[in-house]
């Protein structure tokens, strides 16, 4: 069987899928065809349920529930760190609340907990949709007045010349008594299957897996795409994001998910409640 597998052309990422796209793993009966495209892009594609097997931002993931059901194996959790709001000088809040936020994308899981950290809908919002890597540009030209950044921005934003305003990461991590800011995970397509899908859950545990266990390897095959990052900076972002919640949300993932969507639902942020999957 060919599958359609999208992720998402970043160092995490790329770790994740390094031992498949080598084909360092058996897939007994599976086949699998890389997409990589933005995460933005994926979600938009979700809707539409064109992939088998999809990177998705846990907010996307709310408007997808007929067809998708979360594979237990490849979140990226934000444990006490997370999407950054910077900008050419620090910003309060109440100052956040009306000037021009540059975000990387509306489905996008930063989108929703700005959202959530501000209490306001994103049709009270003063915001600009700019792609996730051409946010400090548009920062640097006046376009906005802060930006929402993902990725490697949250390690090299100061080096950039930028000052951070809030880590909503921490900011979830505070309000929650300590759960992790659940951000992206891979979803399947329910149409495969039960059988389908428990063995391609596996194989996709064991491609992290194998990751984590051959990090240096799996480091070398990701740098290309750390857009300026150095093997030590690549190294810290993939440990960020690819770690024993990728493995398996656990409980403590499992809770993270519910309380960021249960509170988005709470503030009329996501259409419907939630009836999470996890397969």
């Amino acid at each position: 069987m060919k599958l359609t597998l999208g992720h998402s052309p970043d160092p995490d990422d790329a770790f994740m899928f390094y031992a498949l796209a080598k084909h360092l793993l058996p897939t007994p009966g599976y086949e699998f065809e890389h997409i990589l495209q933005d995460i933005q892009t994926l979600n938009e594609r979700a809707t539409r349920a064109e992939l088998d097997i999809t990177a998705i931002s846990i907010h996307a993931y709310a408007y997808v529930l007929k067809d998708y059901a979360l594979l237990r194996s490849g979140a990226s959790m934000g444990d006490n760190y997370g999407p950054m709001i910077v900008g050419k000088r620090a910003y309060t809040r109440e100052e956040l609340l009306t000037h021009k936020i540059a975000v990387p994308g509306l489905m996008t899981s930063a989108f929703l907990a700005l959202q959530l950290f501000l209490g306001l809908p994103k049709e009270k919002l003063n915001y600009v949709v700019v792609p996730f890597d051409q946010i400090f540009d548009a920062l640097a030209r006046g376009e906005a007045d802060a930006g929402l950044i993902i990725h490697e921005g949250q390690l090299t934003y100061a080096k950039e010349g930028f000052v951070l305003s809030a880590d909503l990461g921490k900011w979830f991590f505070a309000e929650t008594n300590g759960l992790p800011l659940p951000l992206g995970g891979n979803a399947v397509k329910k149409s495969l299957g039960t059988k389908a899908i428990k063995e391609l859950s596996k194989i996709l545990y064991d491609s992290i897996d194998y990751g984590l266990a051959h990090r240096a390897a799996g480091v070398e095959h990701a740098l290309p795409l750390g857009r300026g990052l150095d093997r030590a900076l690549a190294d810290k972002f993939i440990g960020m994001y690819v770690n024993d919640l990728t493995l398996d949300y656990g409980l403590r993932g499992e809770k993270g998910v519910r309380e960021f969507l249960g509170r988005a639902h709470h503030a009329g942020l996501i259409p419907a409640p939630v009836e999470l999957e996890f397969v």
